[in-house]
C-alpha cells in the first residue's frame, strides 16, 4: 500500500511538473506575440484623414465628369478608410463622431447609383458640410474642407470615353 501511494504521488508530481513546463512555454509565446503586436504598425488618425481628403477630392472630379464607376469606387474607398479609423483609432473622441457623415455619404452614393449629376452636386455639398460639422464638433474647426477647385491628381484622367 505504501508503494502504491508513493507511485501515485510520484506520477502526480511528474504530471504537475510537465504541466508547469507547458504553461511556461505557452506563456512565453503569448508574451512574445504581445511584444510583436505592440510594435506593429498602426496608421495614425492624420494619415487616415488625409486619405479621406484625397478620396473626397477624387470623388468630386469623378462625379463632375460623370465617371460614375470611378465615383462609386471613391465612395467605397472613403467608407473603407472610415472603418479603419474606427478600427485603428477607436480610443479617440473623433472616431466616435465619424458616423455622423454616413447619411451624407449614402446620399452621394444614391446620386452616383442613379447617375444624377444635379443630385450628385447637391449631395456632395452636404457631404462636405457634414465633414466640417464633424470637425467643429471634435474641436478641429480649423480644418475646413471645401469643394476642390482644381484637380491635384495630374496623373489621373477623370473623364470617361
Amino acid at each position: 500500500m505504501k508503494y502504491i501511494f508513493l507511485l501515485t504521488l510520484s506520477i502526480s508530481l511528474i504530471a504537475c511538473n510537465n504541466h508547469n513546463k507547458d504553461y511556461e512555454a505557452l506563456k512565453g509565446k503569448v508574451d512574445s506575440l504581445e511584444n510583436k503586436l505592440a510594435d506593429a504598425y498602426k496608421p495614425g488618425f492624420g494619415e487616415l484623414m488625409t486619405s479621406v481628403q484625397a478620396h473626397h477630392a477624387k470623388l468630386w472630379f469623378a462625379g463632375k465628369n460623370q465617371n460614375w464607376k470611378l465615383a462609386d469606387f471613391e465612395i467605397h474607398e472613403i467608407n473603407e478608410v472610415l472603418e479603419n479609423i474606427k478600427k485603428y483609432q477607436s480610443e479617440r473622441k473623433e472616431s466616435k463622431s465619424i458616423d455622423m457623415i454616413t447619411p451624407a455619404i449614402d446620399s452621394v452614393k444614391t446620386a452616383v447609383k442613379n447617375k444624377n449629376l444635379q443630385y450628385f452636386n447637391k449631395s456632395y455639398i452636404s457631404l462636405t458640410d457634414a465633414c466640417n460639422r464633424c470637425h467643429k464638433l471634435t474641436d478641429f474647426e480649423f480644418n475646413i474642407v471645401k469643394i476642390p477647385d482644381k484637380q491635384s491628381f495630374s496623373n489621373q484622367d477623370f473623364k470617361i470615353e
